[in-house]
């Protein structure tokens, strides 16, 4: 039989409860408020992971969506959808570019502000609030929250201020292998084994040639989410060492649904989200990732795009 290209799938992290991910993500924000400190002027004008993007650059994302997603929370609570950003993602560039000119002090007052306020917004969801839907990739409650995980872990490293893929959470790297699944070339079987743990992940066509990629979990979920491995991975095919294969890129959101306000208590279920609709042939591909805005969209490299928010 057949096995189909895989789907982005929350099925690993559904098994995690809400109040273990609140509880990760709590962890996650500790842990970058304790690393801002150490951090001046001159250091937070150094070039991040991502390219174009200063440190700064990615603190004040990190900011800017915190308090989108915590947005996202505190109207949804009230029946009602709203977009994430005032003015979609030009405005998102332009508060990112100019939230990147401040000195040190100011981005860390600001970065340590933007997740408690998100902590306020997501402990106001309780536990029958999770199905309720969101602008935010036209999803619910619950994918963005696990949005805001990714986002802050993903990005603290991508700041490169003490904090990698290698010290990402267990649960998250499984999270991610499940998230990023659209990611995998669809010509193939893509077989993904964590050598520090029991887990092995299949992608793709069971029929066609498969390519097993072996790693630390960190470093599988790190490549699917085209961050750099810490440790270079074994990628064989028929038995030979071969180069990693091209990635897909990030999973695209559904389309969009009508808005419309909630009556008193009535909730929506999250909608499973599409397959990404990309270019079949590798040089469309490129052709479109090579289309899309510098800032804050996509970027090529050695894995394929490189996300700001995958």
């Amino acid at each position: 039989m057949t096995q189909t290209h895989a789907q982005p799938a929350e099925a690993e992290t559904h098994a995690l409860p809400a109040e273990a991910v609140r509880a990760a993500i709590v962890a996650g924000q500790e842990r970058l408020c304790a690393l801002l400190p150490a951090l001046t002027d001159d250091a937070v004008r150094e070039p991040g992971e991502l390219p174009g993007w200063t440190r700064a650059h990615v603190l004040s994302h990190i900011e800017g969506v915190a308090v989108a997603l915590a947005r996202q929370a505190r109207y949804a609570l009230r029946g009602e959808l709203i977009e994430p950003y005032d003015g979609g993602r030009p405005a998102r560039a332009a508060a990112i570019e100019a939230g990147a000119g401040r000195g040190a002090a100011a981005l860390g007052d600001a970065v340590r502000a933007a997740p408690a306020e998100a902590s306020a917004a997501w402990a106001a969801v309780g536990p029958a609030d999770w199905p309720r839907p969101v602008t935010h990739r036209h999803g619910a409650l619950r994918s963005a929250l696990l949005c805001w995980w990714r986002e802050l872990e993903i990005h603290t490293a991508d700041a490169r201020i003490g904090h990698g893929p290698r010290d990402w959470p267990q649960e998250l790297c499984r999270h991610l292998l499940d998230h990023l699944a659209p990611r995998a070339p669809k010509d193939l079987q893509l077989v993904l084994t964590a050598t520090d743990d029991t887990l092995t992940r299949r992608y793709g066509d069971a029929a066609a040639p498969a390519v097993t990629v072996s790693g630390p979990l960190t470093d599988l979920a790190a490549w699917l989410a085209g961050r750099t491995p810490h440790h270079p991975l074994d990628c064989r095919r028929s038995g030979r060492t071969v180069p990693p294969p091209e990635l897909l890129d990030c999973p695209h959101p559904p389309r969009p649904r009508p808005r419309r306000r909630l009556a008193e208590g009535q909730h929506a279920p999250c909608p499973a989200p599409g397959p990404p609709r990309l270019p079949s042939s590798t040089s469309g591909r490129r052709a479109w990732v090579r289309s899309l805005p510098r800032s804050g969209s996509a970027r090529t490299g050695r894995y394929g795009s490189l996300p700001t928010t995958p």
